[in-house]
């Protein structure tokens, strides 16, 4: 069970000490609350519009509070914070405050608060405490100038970067472009007779020619055995048989010239031009055909019908072999191209791959471009996503603070939490011995009488006289020395205000 009367007692003989701690915080607090200047806050309200004209990047509300995250960040740097207190003379002409400490004070009194999501408005509150109602006011105004102007450069100046790099990118993918066509306009010159791209000609040609080689030798063999079985008859009859001559090509054109003319001179007249030319041609052929009896006349068989016969059969012989000499080198040239078309074909499609990736990358870039000069026209023309005023700072007729109740009823608490501590503390270093249950509790014994210490009176009044004389210490003495000090040496609101600051509790 708890002894009231025994902490009753040591509360009275505490009291002093305890009073003068609730005292000298209480002073401290109203002292405080009651010199501390008021100050004075002002806001501006600003709004993220959505863009007047389309366009094709991202103008979400993630989008919006990035951007405003990032002027936040750009105006609470410590040149914008410093310049702004030295333009606007903050701190006073005459401020004594280091670089730091203005820092650190703009920092505290400046406030700038984000809200919006989906399906919401994005919106930005920024508000500035200061002693002065002007100069909160014109702090917040430059702030909101400094917003509006960074959020410009910050878009324009992107969408010209965006601008600049996707035309750096177009002019060297342009440049690629040019080099690989280059490139590969070289490889078909190099390689125009083994291309894929003409294969199948290549291929019907060689079928072609193999053809006609076919055919060649087989005339050459009709030729040859010709020619042994005229030398044969010759040699056995001494004559030739009357069809033994084989017509030259000559031969053959002058008579089917002369088919051609008794067929003409059925429907047209001599004098004709038609008929006349080909009597012109008829002519021709003859001289061509006689000529050609005249070199023939030059054998040496002795019997000129088979030295013709034989010249003719020679001179077929030889043309025919010129043709298949002919023929069979085009087909090694054919086969050699068809045979290199595989490996050009996979050269040529390595090229015209990588063609067609830079081309691909190029009208990316192309259409990138065009996208980042509507992007540019638009942020150029403030038609773009931009932040505006809705509500500008105004000079405050009344002062948002000190709570003054506040800071007193904290100077209570806090006297009251000190004297409650020390008299917990001295109970808890106090180890002697001043009840029977102490005693008991102790030692583990049962005392049987106590005897308490008895005081006259003269000890009595003594006691009395040490405690009033404390009291009035307290009560008199304490408050008067709070105002000397206060009064002599530094006021009390700004010896706390150092203090708590020391603290770190500011």
């Amino acid at each position: 069970m708890i002894d009231l009367r025994f902490y009753w007692s040591l509360l009275m003989r505490r009291l002093p000490v305890m009073l003068a701690l609730f005292i000298i915080c209480s002073v401290f607090g109203a002292v405080w609350a009651i010199r501390a200047p008021s100050t004075y806050s002002t806001s501006a309200r600003l709004l993220v519009e959505n863009p007047r004209i389309l366009e094709s990047r991202d103008t979400s509300a993630d989008s919006a509070n990035e951007m405003l995250q990032v002027i936040e960040q750009q105006l609470l740097t410590r040149a914008n914070l410093i310049d702004v207190a030295n333009k606007l003379h903050v701190f006073g002409q005459d401020s004594t405050l280091s670089v730091d400490e203005k820092l650190d004070e703009m920092r505290a009194n400046t406030r700038i608060t984000r809200t919006g999501g989906r399906d919401e408005a994005t919106m930005m509150l920024v508000s500035f405490t200061s002693k002065n109602p002007r100069t909160a006011a014109a702090v917040v105004t430059e702030f909101t100038t400094l917003i509006l102007g960074t959020n410009t450069r910050n878009r324009v100046g992107l969408a010209e970067n965006r601008l600049a790099f996707f035309q750096q990118e177009v002019d060297r993918l342009g440049q690629d472009l040019d080099a690989q066509n280059a490139r590969i306009l070289q490889f078909k010159r190099e390689n125009s007779a083994a291309l894929p791209e003409n294969l199948q000609y290549r291929q019907d040609r060689q079928s072609l020619l193999q053809e006609r080689v076919a055919r060649l030798e087989s005339d050459l063999a009709v030729l040859q055995a010709q020619r042994s079985e005229m030398v044969r008859l010759f040699e056995q009859t001494g004559n030739l048989p009357a069809n033994a001559t084989p017509q030259s090509p000559e031969e053959q054109q002058l008579s089917g010239l002369r088919a051609e003319l008794n067929s003409v001179l059925g429907v047209y007249a001599e004098d004709s031009p038609r008929v006349r030319a080909l009597k012109n041609r008829i002519a021709n052929a003859e001289s061509a055909v006689q000529a050609q009896g005249m070199t023939a006349k030059t054998g040496n068989t002795g019997n000129s019908l088979l030295d013709i016969n034989l010249s003719q059969i020679d001179s077929r012989v030889t043309m025919l072999e010129n043709d298949r000499a002919q023929a069979g080198q085009e087909l090694e040239d054919l086969s050699a191209s068809i045979s290199a078309t595989a490996a050009n074909a996979i050269a040529l499609g390595a090229l015209e791959r990588d063609q067609q990736n830079i081309q691909a990358r190029y009208n990316a870039a192309v259409a990138s471009l065009d996208q980042a000069r509507q992007v540019e026209r638009v942020e150029t023309s403030a038609q773009g996503q931009r932040i505006s005023v809705i509500e500008a700072a105004s000079v405050p007729s009344q002062p948002s603070g000190p709570n003054r109740k506040k800071i007193a009823l904290a100077g209570i608490a806090l006297g009251l939490g000190l004297a409650g501590g020390f008299f917990v503390l001295m109970e808890f270093l106090n180890n002697t011995i001043r009840r029977p249950a102490e005693l008991q509790s102790r030692f583990q014994i049962m005392p049987l009488a106590v005897i308490p210490f008895i005081e006259g009176k003269r000890e009595r009044r003594h006691r009395q006289a040490v405690r009033l004389a404390a009291i009035l210490a307290v009560v008199v003495i304490i408050p008067l020395g709070l105002w000397a000090l206060h009064t002599q040496y530094m006021p009390l609101d700004i010896l706390a205000q150092k203090i708590v600051n020391r603290l770190g509790l500011g």
